[in-house]
């Protein structure tokens, strides 16, 4: 069949005549799902937005009918009777958290247009717009007859799963986004075709917000600082923090949500213990701390900004450690590790490495924080990954070029294997009175996916190499929901847990 022009619509009482037509020949083997012109007046009293339909050339020749329930009225085992109690859809319920879909029919005349995807596709518009956590069904399966002398139900779904059979109503849901719940007996009684068997396909509104919330509502758009940060001598804290503040007010001037300082910013204040050696002057270094992380706090409630400090030498349980912290707007404050310490870092100034691998909540979402060196190991990434991060920060400081290639490269991947956005902000310049200190190389940059929503390249933004500056760049967080379920491939959910296993040896509180 041609078409000339399709529309997908709303359906009105206008349209019942064709409805009717389309219904009869549907379901010419008798009158169990017929469409009566009273089945529909109440449907279109009830909830006339769920109603749609789509017209071939100004003729109506399909539909999607819904409702909108309380699923927690039913259980899993609920059968069509339950859910269109006797077809006066009492069971509507404006104030419901799911859109069941109770109709998708085609006429036969005219399939092989992808009408039904069409209809699909604006259901799921539909759900999203009525903030609904999911669109649900009974799915028939007309195909069974043919195989349940050889299989049962459960064979024959794993096996349409697998592509092996062909189902027209499962394969095309399985399709569409849509996963199987659960195998119902009963749903449809004298569905000889399916044997009476359904399944439970349920289809998750990624953008749902269980509560609206009028102020104060997560961001879907993110203003990222990152701060490439020129190494130079400095006489004291004070000049320090006028550099840090300049970042800071610069930044907020453009709206920014976060900032992004690099890995031993702090560390020009190294020179006054030159006379040192390198593992002593960097412990002398850490006494700065402290005082460093409360003038972060009280720049971010003054400059109404999350700042990530990049990393600064800090001592407890009588250690070493390379560590920061994420100094919210609210003026709360907490600290991270780098895990993996360099043989450098070891050799030269004793340093350990901590023992946190958590994901942050801010008022922007989930976010990761991994120093350096920490962003080479991959599985440390998906771990935070794992807990929902959105956006993982990564400052750093290396030397020379070689070691800057190993920081991007791994967290480009990171950003692909993951899902989510990587930020990275380096220091340059020279120190020239600073043992162990001496150059510095950096190109900070963000790090998107790579699919048809980002940047081909998968580089959102990069600063010129090796001169001080500011990147001020956007990221869109439902860019990344998307991707989740509707990437061209999708790493996080087609992992092989069947295989392969990954897990912390001490979770979170929480997590275990």
């Amino acid at each position: 069949m041609e078409a000339n022009h399709i529309e997908v619509r709303h359906l009105t009482n206008q349209d019942m005549e064709e409805l009717r037509e389309a219904s009869e020949q549907v379901y010419k083997a008798g009158p169990l799902l017929t469409w009566t012109k009273e089945r529909v007046d109440t449907l279109l009293t009830k909830f006339p937005e769920g109603q749609i339909c789509v017209c071939v050339d100004g003729k109506v020749v399909g539909c999607a009918f819904s409702i909108i329930i309380d699923y927690r009225k039913f259980s899993d085992d609920h059968t069509y009777e339950q859910i269109v109690s006797g077809f006066s859809f009492d069971n509507h319920d404006h104030n419901g958290d799911v859109l069941y879909g109770i109709e998708v029919f085609i006429h036969p005349d005219y399939r092989g247009l992808r009408l039904a995807r069409r209809l699909y596709d604006v259901r799921k518009e539909l759900c999203e717009n009525l903030n609904l956590r999911a669109i649900m069904a009974g799915g028939r399966m007309p195909n069974y007859e043919q195989h349940a002398a050889t299989l049962s139900a459960k064979q024959f779904i794993d096996k349409v799963k697998r592509k092996e059979l062909y189902d027209p109503v499962l394969s095309f849901q399985l399709a569409n986004g849509f996963h199987v719940r659960k195998l119902l007996k009963g749903y449809i009684p004298g569905d000889t075709q399916s044997q009476e068997y359904a399944t439970l396909l349920e289809w998750a509104n990624i953008y749902y917000t269980k509560s609206v919330k009028l102020i104060n509502a997560p961001k879907a758009e993110v203003r990222l600082g990152l701060v490439q940060w020129q190494m130079r001598n400095m006489k004291d804290i004070n000049q320090l923090f006028e550099q840090m503040e300049f970042f800071v007010d610069a930044v907020s001037d453009y709206k920014s949500d976060f900032i992004l300082f690099p890995e031993l910013f702090a560390a020009p204040l190294m020179e006054h213990y030159n006379h040192l050696s390198v593992t002593q002057s960097i412990r002398e270094l850490a006494k700065y701390t402290d005082t460093i992380r409360d003038k972060f706090v009280e720049f971010a409630i003054a400059y109404n900004i999350n700042i990530i400090t990049g990393s600064m030498p800090c001592i407890y349980d009588g250690k070493l450690h390379n560590s920061g912290f994420l100094c919210r707007r609210d003026g709360s404050w907490e600290q991270y590790d780098k895990v993996h310490v360099t043989p450098a870092e070891k050799r030269n100034w004793a340093m350990h490495g901590g023992n946190r691998v958590k994901v942050f909540d801010t008022d922007c979402g989930k976010i990761g924080i991994m120093i350096c060196y920490d962003v080479e190991f991959p599985e440390y990434a998906r771990l935070l990954s794992d807990q929902g991060m959105n956006i993982l920060f990564v400052p750093f400081l290396t030397d020379t070029q070689n070691g800057y290639t190993r920081v991007r490269h791994c967290a480009m991947a990171r950003a692909i294997e993951n899902e989510c956005y990587v930020a990275i902000a380096g220091a340059v310049g020279n120190l020239a009175r600073v043992n162990n200190m001496d150059i510095q190389y950096a190109q900070s940059a963000l790090f998107t996916p790579s699919d048809f929503a980002f940047p081909t390249t998968g580089i959102k933004a990069e600063a010129t190499p090796n001169s001080e500056m500011l990147l001020i760049v956007d990221v869109d967080l439902d860019a990344l929901k998307e991707l989740h379920s509707h990437g061209s491939v999708n790493t996080m959910k087609d992992r092989r847990h069947d295989v392969y296993q990954l897990s912390l040896v001490n979770p979170p509180e929480g997590k275990k």
